[in-house]
């Protein structure tokens, strides 16, 4: 064979060698997503709030239905502590692999990293928006014996007596702390809240329990306690009466212009691959909008209202601009 043709085989050798370890390369790059997740290796989804709460209950609804889109175990681990800081450390102190996310609940998670003397180690930008599951309104309840009938009734007891009654939060600077503040701000009626940290079953056990005056939570936490006759529900703070509590009036309907509430849904670490944060959001879109999970979120008051990634991205910088503005009712001392 000549040098020139001797030449030219090896080049072609070499150029099939490569194209072929280029293919190789291709298919075990973790930024092509082709292999996630990778089979028997289970994913972490961390809540960042105890177990039975809203936030919990909703990660348990769309856990199944993710392990059936991304083809492996998808395991809800229960990080509460801190209103959320603890949960949401953990989860942008991961690795942004795919195999670890988290449920985000706002205020908690877009106010955190804003308060310098919360000493989050996160920022917006530590997370990877993947979807928005649901708006949860807040609401107002007092015990089934209590002697206010009325929002106005209670409303108007606790501008009489300022601090004389306590009232459950699921955190610092939390849907519930910054509800108490809004309802301080506009209607001049003070109450002393009582932060249980670990979250919403926390502090309604404390509210069965009689150790708080008032349970401020949402429409989800108090659904069964209304159809089980342990707590009378006010009030809730959003525009539209609930389809959960349709005989509770709004704010706005006894006069009072509040408006409160938590958001949630689901992020990943930032730097996540696109290819793999495009198949997370893909299974998570399929099970937040499955019907099954959609009516058993309804029967607990929680109404899905669904948003993509980069919508939910958008939303969450929306509220980042408005928390900023009331964050000064919630840092002072109460």
């Amino acid at each position: 064979m000549s040098r020139t043709k001797i030449t030219a085989a090896i080049a072609a050798a070499a150029l099939i060698a490569l194209t072929g370890c280029g293919a190789n390369a291709s298919a075990n790059n973790p930024a092509s997503g082709d292999d996630f997740p990778k089979k028997g290796k289970s994913i972490d989804l961390i809540v960042a709030f105890g177990s039975g709460g809203a936030v919990d209950t909703a990660a348990r609804l769309v856990q199944p239905i993710l392990e059936k889109e991304l083809g492996t175990n998808v395991e809800v681990i229960n990080k509460p502590g801190a209103g959320g800081q603890i949960g949401y450390t953990a989860l942008t102190g991961a690795k942004p692999d795919g195999y670890t996310i988290g449920a985000t609940g706002s205020p908690s998670v877009v106010v955190s990293p804003l308060d310098p003397t919360r000493g989050a180690k996160y920022t917006r930008a530590s997370f990877e928006p993947l979807g928005r599951q649901v708006i949860d309104p807040a609401v107002i309840a007092v015990q089934p014996d209590s002697p206010y009938k009325t929002l106005k009734d209670l409303l108007d007891a606790a501008k009489a007596n300022p601090k004389s009654m306590t009232a459950s939060t699921t955190g610092l600077q939390t849907g519930e702390h910054f509800a108490l503040a809004q309802i301080q701000e506009t209607t001049g009626s003070v109450f002393a809240p009582v932060h249980f940290s670990e979250g919403a079953s926390q502090a309604t056990t404390a509210f069965l329990g009689k150790h708080v005056d008032v349970l401020v939570a949402n429409v989800s936490d108090v659904t069964d306690l209304t159809k089980q006759g342990k707590a009378r529900v006010l009030g809730i703070m959003t525009a539209e009466r609930s389809p959960s509590l349709p005989d509770v009036p709004t704010f706005k309907e006894a006069g009072y212009d509040v408006e409160a509430g938590t958001v949630r849904g689901y992020s990943a670490p930032a730097g996540l691959p696109d290819a793999i944060a495009k198949k997370l959001e893909a299974a998570l879109q399929k099970a937040i909008e499955d019907p099954t999970v959609k009516e058993k979120m309804s029967a607990l008051g929680l109404q899905t209202s669904y948003l993509s990634g980069t919508d939910y991205e958008k939303f969450w910088a929306g509220q980042e601009a408005d928390f900023k503005k009331v964050l000064p009712l919630v840092q002072k001392k109460d």
